[in-house]
């Protein structure tokens, strides 16, 4: 079994609002010493943005500015056949993170001098993706019978290659599967069934040997991901403390197989920030445990198996400084909650 026992310790989703890339790497391994994460820079460019950021090798795949869509008019064939050839042969080194699709990666593997517990990785899920991403029409690839196949077995490519990248930092790493829109789930905005949402993150998690967790910022059902072979599941506890709480039964069994929670915690409202303090926060936290407590959920498991963040990426926030308030606070509660319960 996985050991995902990380007592509280603190991490983050990925982006921040820094465009110098070294300035958000010393702020990470600074404040996240245990586990730092590489961080995304969406307001360096376009291409940092968290759907362009793993669109290279896509067959068909353009970027005009702004705009990310796959034509369709022109003959994919054979960069479909290339495509699963190394599908097939499990070979994922065109499917690398190229500099200038995030600058912050490679700098966070250049960094020497880290001793971390685990370090962090993220790419966005099958679901999000596939549904933001568009053919020439506006629809969402994911509709579309063959690309809806080449979708998730090309996000798991680009997790196992960040995997293997990541592993020579640290042996131990964790890699998000972001899905920002499983919050539509059960909406006409996205129509999928439970079956096909739970088989399109398990064939992009079949790409990640090691740890493996999932995110969603918002409200969604979570008896959905929990069903999964994920080993971390991801919320934002500081708005949306009661959309877990309401599967008490799913999390217990999720925990009792080895699983984790990132509780985050952390707001990611500059105004939010600049009021909270990490003994106000610490309140908050254990409010949000609380209701799983009394449905039967051991205290000290909620501790010893859980990660604290922020709700979600740090990148929209603002400035550098409120970013680095954030981080603070979050390294902060961190401390104390360890120092109080484990």
């Amino acid at each position: 079994m996985l050991d995902t026992k990380f007592g509280c310790l603190p991490t983050i989703i990925g982006s921040l609002p820094h465009k110098n890339a070294a300035d958000a790497c010393a702020q990470v391994t600074h404040y996240l010493r245990d586990i730092p994460a590489w961080p995304q820079l969406p307001k360096r460019s376009f291409l940092e943005n968290m759907y362009a950021q793993y669109s290279q090798g896509f067959p068909g795949l353009v970027i005009k500015g702004d705009k990310i869509y796959v034509d369709r008019n022109q003959d994919l064939t054979r960069q479909l056949e290339q495509f699963y050839t190394d599908y097939l042969a499990n070979d994922f080194s065109r499917y690398a993170l190229a500099p200038e699709y995030a600058v912050g990666f490679h700098t966070f593997l250049a960094m020497d001098k880290l001793k971390p517990r685990a370090v962090k990785g993220h790419v966005t899920g099958p679901v999000s993706w596939g549904l933001t991403v568009t053919d020439e029409t506006g629809k969402g690839i994911l509709y579309d019978e063959t690309l809806g196949d080449v979708v998730p077995k090309f996000l798991r490519l680009k997790a196992s290659w960040q995997e293997q990248a990541l592993s020579k930092l640290c042996k131990s790493t964790i890699v998000f599967v972001d899905e920002p829109y499983m919050t539509a789930f059960g909406s006409i905005a996205m129509q999928l069934s439970r079956e096909q949402v739970i088989s399109l993150l398990e064939e992009t998690f079949a790409g990640i040997k090691d740890i493996k967790g999932v995110h969603c910022c918002g409200n969604t059902d979570w008896s959905i991901l929990l069903q999964t072979s994920v080993n971390i599941i991801h919320f934002d506890a500081y708005n949306y403390a009661d959309s877990l709480a309401i599967y008490p039964a799913e999390v217990k069994k999720f925990l009792d197989r080895g699983g984790c929670v990132g509780w985050g915690i952390i707001p990611t409202n500059a105004e939010a920030v600049a009021k909270e303090t990490a003994n106000s926060l610490k309140d908050r936290l254990e409010s949000a445990m609380a209701p799983f407590t009394r449905k039967g959920v051991p205290f000290k498991q909620l501790i010893e198996q859980g990660l604290l963040l922020p709700a979600c990426g740090l990148g929209p926030i603002g400035s550098e400084s409120a970013a680095e308030r954030a981080l603070q606070l979050l390294a902060d509660l961190s401390t104390a909650i360890r120092k109080k319960y484990l």
